[in-house]
């Protein structure tokens, strides 16, 4: 659940719904939102009771002793088929964590659990950027120096990281940070957002894919000035020597695959009315397991805004780009939601446009004015590559 503009991977909730799975007597079947868990009859839950929800994806703390009974499963919260159903997160009574006290409904608490991502690598990409990366970049130039016991000793302490900056420390290692012009890209998940079932609205449905999520603006600085960014979804990256969570820097490399400065410092030259304008889209190919099975890095454009109009429609977005020779996630057509979220989750699965050799990973829904959208990620592309 995005929560304070914050993915959060650890809140509170409560139970709307428990059914009981036939043939199965020591465990129960309950929702919370658009979620169905698995329960144990044991903890005696019932309809309203307030739990700390842990989404799939996340990781909870290897230390802390109430978490033991998951050590077989590396302490990861994955989605799961057991009792002939499918189970995604995990749903323990609030009660068991004093430390929250009455919190309340949808209180993120993540940080306070010390929960992670299961996957290391999202840990840093879908964070919120490196608070020692000045300090690395410093070390990293000054290796002889930095590899010894008193520097050492003086960069495990805060006071000592920032005493060595003082005197090795240049202005080129603070990185940049995100654009604050340019909303990062982070859809809410549709089962965190039940009441969207039912409510008569038709979206466009694009194929979610797989990857990593890539953002490029360009803004005015002056008369023929302008300042390039090119980012993942939380962080800068500088140049295409930043190191980053894959083994070389996507990013960069798909910046100058498709020539993406120079096109947009065209279309700005073009619109001297404009301060800035940006195109974000999903990295595929050398990431995530390369789940659709491609031959190389490419970039599936999904975004393309400007500071006058914001977000294009997309088939407006999709015709600009296609013009630059780059590619539009693929557009399934309008579709209305349906009456059930089982309905809609079923919809969610399918071939991949891209390979159709691939299963996808899912669907984005956009309102047809672009203002709204959600995500449906499939539940069984989940168990075939997280579960």
């Amino acid at each position: 659940m995005i929560i304070n503009d914050k993915r959060a991977l650890a809140y509170v909730v409560a139970i709307d719904e428990i059914k009981s799975i036939e043939g199965y007597d020591r465990v129960e079947y309950a929702r919370t939102n658009g979620w169905w868990v698995i329960i144990s009859k044991n903890d005696n839950l019932k309809v309203g009771d307030k739990c700390v929800y842990f989404e799939v994806d996340s990781k909870v703390n290897a230390s802390d002793e109430r978490f033991a009974f998951l050590e077989k499963k590396n302490y990861k919260i994955k989605t799961q088929k057991m009792c002939k159903v499918i189970s995604q997160g995990l749903l323990m009574p609030l009660a068991l964590f004093p430390e929250l006290g009455d919190a309340d409904i949808n209180t993120d608490v993540t940080d306070k659990l010390k929960v992670t991502y299961s996957v290391e690598e999202d840990n840093a990409r879908k964070g919120n950027g490196d608070p020692d990366a000045k300090y690395k970049s410093m070390a990293a130039r000054h290796k002889k120096i930095f590899q010894k016991k008193w520097a050492r000793w003086l960069m495990r302490r805060t006071w000592g990281k920032k005493l060595m900056f003082v005197f090795f420390g240049k202005k080129k290692d603070n990185p940049r940070g995100f654009p604050t012009f340019v909303s990062k890209t982070d859809e809410e998940r549709v089962e965190n957002q039940p009441w969207r079932i039912g409510d008569g609205k038709t979206y466009l449905a694009t194929e979610k894919l797989d990857g990593t999520s890539c953002t490029y603006a360009l803004e005015r600085k002056g008369r023929n000035k302008f300042e390039f960014y090119v980012c993942s979804r939380n962080v800068r990256q500088q140049d295409e020597k930043q190191e980053c969570y894959h083994d070389h820097n996507i990013y960069w490399d798909l910046a100058f695959k498709y020539n993406i400065e120079q096109y947009l410092k065209d279309f700005l030259n073009e619109h001297p009315d404009l301060k800035w304008v940006c195109i974000q889209g999903e990295g595929v190919g050398s990431v995530q397991g390369n789940p659709l099975k491609l031959k190389e890095d490419d970039l599936y454009v999904f975004n393309f805004k400007d500071s006058n109009l914001g977000r294009w429609s997309s088939n407006s977005g999709k015709d600009m780009v296609e013009k630059w020779g780059m590619k539009w996630v693929p557009i399934l057509g309008e579709v209305q939601m349906p009456d059930t979220m089982e309905e809609l989750k079923q919809l969610a699965t399918g071939k991949s446009q891209v390979n159709p050799d691939a299963m996808r990973e899912g669907l984005v829904y956009r309102s047809l004015d672009g203002s709204d959208s959600f995500k449906n990620v499939s539940r069984e592309y989940l168990l075939k590559h997280n579960g």
